[in-house]
């Protein structure tokens, strides 16, 4: 039985979506996972992993309301300037000014630090990058916890910086900007749950192995009342910011996101081809 259906909502170009997440399932033991950068190829997980259909509303018809305090994601038409989005030069020289300039003016911020970016793609051997291919992250997740936001920041901006930012009432938020390569997209996009919609307890602490470290991210387990949206067919001027970790409380905190299959997705379709880079913002107090 097909448990994948399409169906058009009233909106302009509204399309939702029925379709399987990787869910983490609970367990006693924290779950662990080998990142691609230690395997080499696809990560290697040592917890169960549920494939669950759930509901996945189009984000288009409700775009201009999106926020990243509340939703915790925003979807943004923003051109760049950089025709190769493989040329590491171009991307950490022009596009990361671009990064700089979106960030600040989305969130507010006098200064964001940017830490990393990851190419991605569904393709048969993944898209390239400095430590190795790396294909769609499937399962849903947030980048960063409770435990690994503020060291990973601290990393970025300095020994202390989020404490002696927080001491004078400033704040910190972790900040994904997610963009096609080659669009539009028409396999593995991501779903987006509404942050708001999100138990604390359904954020599973994960251990993440590198080669030379362990990071701690969230996985998620599957709970009623979650909400989910995509941004059908995202092209190369698009983006999607997502928060992934706020020092402020009562706002959006962590925003999990996974690829998807979509229903009845064609296979000829060309790859999806993505590149996130990942920010931290400082707004001074």
């Amino acid at each position: 039985m097909n448990q994948m259906t399409l169906s058009r909502t009233s909106g302009d170009r509204g399309l939702s979506i029925t379709a399987p997440l990787g869910f983490t399932v609970p367990q006693k033991e924290k779950p662990v996972f080998h990142s691609a950068a230690l395997t080499g190829g696809d990560p290697k997980i040592f917890f169960k992993v549920d494939q669950i259909p759930v509901d996945i509303n189009d984000m288009r018809p409700i775009a201009d309301r999106l926020d990243l305090d509340r939703e915790g994601f925003e979807l943004r038409t923003v051109p760049t300037d950089v025709d190769d989005l493989y040329d590491e030069d171009a991307v950490t020289t022009v596009y990361y000014a671009e990064i700089v300039d979106l960030v600040k003016r989305a969130t507010g911020a006098s200064q964001v630090a940017i830490f990393d970016h990851t190419r991605r793609s569904d393709g048969a051997t993944g898209a390239t990058n400095r430590d190795g291919n790396r294909g769609p992250a499937a399962r849903v997740h947030v980048d960063y916890t409770a435990a690994s936001g503020p060291k990973r920041a601290n990393d970025a901006l300095g020994d202390g910086a989020v404490e002696d930012l927080l001491a004078t009432g400033g704040r910190i938020l972790q900040v994904n900007v997610w963009r096609p390569i080659k669009g539009p997209v028409r396999r593995a996009p991501l779903a987006l749950a509404d942050a708001a919609s999100i138990a604390p307890d359904a954020l599973l602490a994960t251990d993440q192995v590198f080669p030379d470290r362990i990071g701690e991210i969230y996985q998620l387990a599957h709970q009623p009342g979650q909400r989910w949206y995509w941004a059908p067919e995202m092209e190369r001027d698009e983006v999607l910011l997502i928060k992934g970790w706020d020092t402020r409380d009562g706002v959006a905190k962590y925003t999990p996101h996974g690829a998807f299959q979509i229903p009845d997705q064609d296979p000829s379709a060309p790859p999806r081809e993505s590149i996130e880079v990942r920010t931290f913002a400082v707004i001074e107090g």
